[in-house]
Formats: structure tokens, sequence, C-alpha cells
């Protein structure tokens, strides 16, 4: 039953009054955007959604245009220069994402789920990953997200090319920690999930995802 109609009524309501209540503070975000940098206020790009099927996200637009089919491509790494000044603070506290509530009210996202991927991002995933990780809707947050917090940290310094060390190293695990979600959907894992999104904003070096839930894929040497 929570995987259908009582999960979507949450999304539904929270992400409306999410909206509304961030209202004072998105507004000013729109106009500072609209005044600098590209003068972009929101970037829409096609992701695989629910079942594999693609969808437009919304962010706000935080680096150059068309940076994707620049050096770096679809992998950000720290100091990125493709990030705009007003852009790197709007990642560091993840505002940028804030326009997805537009998506979850709309129906394309969940509050809670695995990030929607590009596919050039999508592709590494290994094959059974890819055929069952969009079983449920994408979401805002999820375990993925919260583990792999630093994702940026981790391809700045690897030694590889972090094209490669993605494919490698994240995309496994990362698909391995989105299956052991579809496998704990629950409320109450929803709700962990959330708390810990808070959490480890705040305590960025934070352990807690590891020790609240149970059976997590247990972390390559390589991640550490």
């Amino acid at each position: 039953m929570y995987r259908h109609f009582f999960k979507r009524l949450i999304d539904i309501i929270l992400s409306l009054t999410a909206i509304i209540i961030l209202l004072p503070i998105w507004i000013p975000i729109c106009v500072i955007l609209l005044l600098t940098g590209e003068h972009e206020v929101f970037y829409f790009q096609e992701r695989i959604g629910f079942k594999n099927k693609p969808f437009y996200i919304w962010k706000h637009a935080t680096m150059l245009k068309n940076s994707e089919n620049m050096k770096g491509g679809f992998h950000t790494t720290r100091n990125d220069p493709r990030v705009l000044p007003f852009g790197a603070f709007l990642r560091k506290t993840k505002i940028n994402e804030l326009p997805q509530l537009i998506n979850i009210f709309k129906g394309d996202m969940s509050i809670i789920g695995p990030r929607p991927l590009v596919d050039k991002t999508f592709t590494p995933y290994p094959q059974h990953v890819q055929d069952n990780i969009y079983n449920v809707k994408p979401g805002l947050t999820g375990i993925g997200s919260i583990i792999f917090r630093d994702e940026e940290r981790l391809l700045s310094e690897t030694k590889m090319e972090p094209k490669e060390f993605y494919a490698k190293h994240i995309s496994p695990y990362k698909g391995e920690l989105e299956l052991w979600y579809q496998k704990n959907l629950s409320f109450i894992t929803d709700v962990k999930l959330v708390f810990c999104t808070a959490w480890v904003i705040i305590f960025t070096k934070s352990e807690l995802p590891f020790k609240i839930f149970k059976g997590l894929p247990e972390r390559p040497e390589e991640l550490k």
C-alpha cells in the first residue's frame, strides 16, 4: 500500500507545503540568478525516470551553458571551473535542487528514491541495476545521495579519470544501495532518510547512515 497511494499522497502534500513555505527564500534566489552569471534561472535536462521512461528535471542554473559538452562532461568535481560563483553556493547548500519540488508535485519524482540520471551516468550501472533501479520513482534524495554526498570530492581526488572512477567504483556500489532501498522500502525508512539528509548536510563527515540502516551493502575500500 505504501509503495503507491500513500507515498504519492505524502509527496503531494509535502512538496506543495515546501513550495509555499520556501517562496520567501526562493523568489530572491531567482532574482539573483536572473541578474548574475549567465542570467538563467532554471536548467532543464532530460533524465531517466520511473520504469526507465525519460522526463525533464528542473534545477537552478549553476553552471555555464552547454557545460556537459565541456571538459568534465556530466561529472562535476570540486572547484569545477564550469560552476558559476553563485552556483557554487547553491550546489553546496543543495538549494539548486529546490525546483525539483515541482517535479515531485507533478508526479515525475518522489521525495525519496534513486537520483534520476542522464544516459551517460546510467549506462555504467551493472545491467541488473539498470533493469530494476527505477522500479520506484526517482527521488530528490535517497540512500545513494546520502552515502555519496561527497561524490565531487571522490571524483576530484582520484588519480583515475573521473569518468572511469565513476564507472568502476561509484556506480556499482551506488546501484546496490538503491536496490537495498527497494527491498527495505517503508514509511519508516523514508522518514529516516529525510532525517539523514538534513543531518549529513550539517555534519558532512557523519557515519550516521551506516549506524541506523541495517544491512547496507558494505562500502568498498576505494570509497572509504
